[in-house]
This record gives structure tokens, sequence and C-alpha cells, in this order.
């Protein structure tokens, strides 16, 4: 692993009026300005709803370590030495292990990191493919499915830090399969993932943490008892009792 723990500190906290404003009054944000964040295991899930602030949370814990909250690799290796920062960003530290802090400190040729986030992964494949030290692959003439999974394959393929805003949203359910493999094989070769995501295909990750998030903040939950599990094996097995609340 490369990050033990994200938190904000004191010197950097915001005030109380900036605490009153988004993102810092987001329940998720907030509980994180007060506890931080620990990571124990290799792969780590974000699940919560449209709003509960994960995907806040991902971006900021990418540019702790030296990510571009925009989606790619560490910030130094796209030519962009200052990118612009999410207010999270601006304020989240890393305590990184060892292996993080010699990755941070070695060679650009020793930094693997990637920030792979929906509404840019698509422009990526569109234009990436074929760029030394990307993928040979013509990924413009993929479906997106195929294109992103292209994209996991070459960027996600050696020890490194990884981070994901909601990656299911161009992959079927056999996709998501094969991205489950993925994310297992790299939790076990020495590889640390963090994703944010609504799928419980890709939360039932083998050995994964999952932190829920939610309006009360965050916690750790396991799968069978995750809120989006629950509403998915109710909805599967009766359409109907949501439906009739939605359709007249």
């Amino acid at each position: 692993m490369f990050v033990d723990r994200v938190f904000v500190p004191d010197a950097l906290a915001p005030d109380r009026t900036e605490r009153g404003q988004w993102p810092f009054n987001v329940p998720a944000v907030a509980q994180l300005l007060k506890d931080g964040l620990t990571f124990t295991h290799p792969v780590t899930f974000l699940v919560g709803d449209n709003g509960s602030g994960k995907s806040t949370l991902v971006e900021a814990i990418a540019e702790s370590f030296k990510l571009d909250a925009s989606g790619g690799r560490l910030a130094r290796l796209r030519g962009r030495p200052d990118p612009t920062k999410t207010p999270l960003g601006e304020v989240l530290r890393a305590d990184t292990t060892r292996a993080g802090a010699r990755m941070l400190a070695g060679p650009r040729r020793a930094k693997k990191g990637f920030f792979l986030r929906a509404e840019t992964a698509f422009d990526m494949t569109e234009n990436l493919g074929g760029v030394p030290g990307y993928w040979a692959e013509d990924t413009s003439a993929m479906s997106h499915g195929e294109g992103f999974l292209t994209m996991f394959r070459a960027m996600f393929d050696a020890p490194g830090f990884y981070v994901m805003d909601e990656p299911e949203a161009a992959l079927s359910f056999t996709s998501c399969l094969q991205l489950v493999g993925l994310m297992h094989q790299l939790g076990q070769s020495g590889a640390q993932v963090i994703c944010a995501t609504h799928s419980p295909v890709l939360a039932g990750t083998p050995g994964a943490d999952i932190v829920e998030v939610g309006d009360e903040g965050f916690g750790r939950v396991k799968w069978g008892e995750l809120e989006l599990v629950d509403h998915w094996r109710r909805y599967l097995h009766s359409p109907d009792a949501y439906l009739r609340h939605i359709v007249q």
C-alpha cells in the first residue's frame, strides 16, 4: 500500500464560515475534517448515493497523492505541474507508507499512479489510443465499454496508487466482472485501489474494504449490509414494489 490515511491538518482546516459552505458542509467531508480516513486494505470502495460526497472524497484523495483531479496520471507526468485543485484537495494531506514516499520522491519513470473519472475517461479513450506511454489499441474505434477495459488494463498494469470515480459508467455486467478481476489482481500485486462506485458488483470484490457514505457521514460496512445491495435485491425480486411509486 502507498497511503495509510488522509486528513486535513489543523493549520489548513477551514474556518467556521467555510465549514458552512460546500464541500465542507457535506456530512462525509465534515467527518473527514474531524477524523480523517484510514485505509487498511489494498482495495477500498466508497459507496453512496448521488450527492453523498463520495466523488468529492476520491477527487481530493487523488490530489493528496499528486494526481490531477481532472483525471490521468501523476500531475507532473501530464505536463501540468500546478493543476487547479478542488477546495478539499487544497487542504487534504496523505500519510504515505514508505513505498508511497519512495514513489513520490523517485524518478518519473517509477511513478505509477492514475485517477480515472467517468467524466473524462471517454475523452481519453477517444484521444490517447496509440500515444506513447498509454495504449497501442485504437480505442476510439471501440465501444465505450471495450475502450474503458482497454484503458484499465494498460494503465493499471503495475503496483501503484490508483483512484477511480464510478468506473462502471460505461460497463456492462460482464465487463464489471472483468474489472473486479483486475482490481482483485491489483490488490494482490502490491497496488492500492480506492474507488467510488454505485455498483454492487464492483463493491463485491473479494477482500475489499467498504466505506458507506451517506447523510450521517461515512462508516465501514460489510457488502451484505450496504443499503445499495439491499435496494438492488428488493428491486430484482419485485420491480413493481419500486416502480408503482414512479410510474403512474
